[in-house]
Formats: structure tokens, sequence, C-alpha cells
């Protein structure tokens, strides 16, 4: 599985959503399942996943599946 996969099944895991609902396009708040708790629940998967520990700074900025890939990027994370 690689990186793309994984960070989009995080997603689907964390917010109990179909995979193919995990675009770029996908933002904080504009699905139902994706809420304050969720996004807490999201950090945790993706923290373990990608084996990273984010700063509180990240953790607000991730508002969306492409700032996801871009905060994971500067943990030495690479999306081909």
């Amino acid at each position: 599985m690689d990186t793309q996969q994984q960070l989009q099944q995080a997603f689907s895991d964390a917010l109990g959503i179909p995979p193919e609902k995990v675009t770029d396009g996908l933002t904080y708040n504009t699905i139902p399942e994706w809420d304050s708790t969720a996004h807490m629940v999201l950090i945790a998967e993706l923290e373990n996943v990608f084996d990273v520990m984010l700063d509180t700074d990240d953790i607000i900025d991730m508002s969306s599946v492409a700032q996801a890939k871009l905060i994971l990027q500067k943990y030495d994370v690479t999306f081909v």
C-alpha cells in the first residue's frame, strides 16, 4: 500500500466514511463525520499510520486532505 492509499485509509477509518469520499477537496467541517472530535481521532490515526508526532500548529492547520499531505511532507512522508 502506497502513502496515498495509507492516507486515504486513515481518513476513512478515522472518520468512518468510504475511502472513495476521501479526496484532496475534502475539508474539515464540510461533512458531519469530520467534526472536532473526529479531528482528534484522525490526528491519532495519521500519527500511528505514518509514525510521526504532529505539533500543535500542524494539528490546527490540517483543514483538508490536501493540507494533510503538505503537513505530512514536513515529516518526510512523500506522496507520488
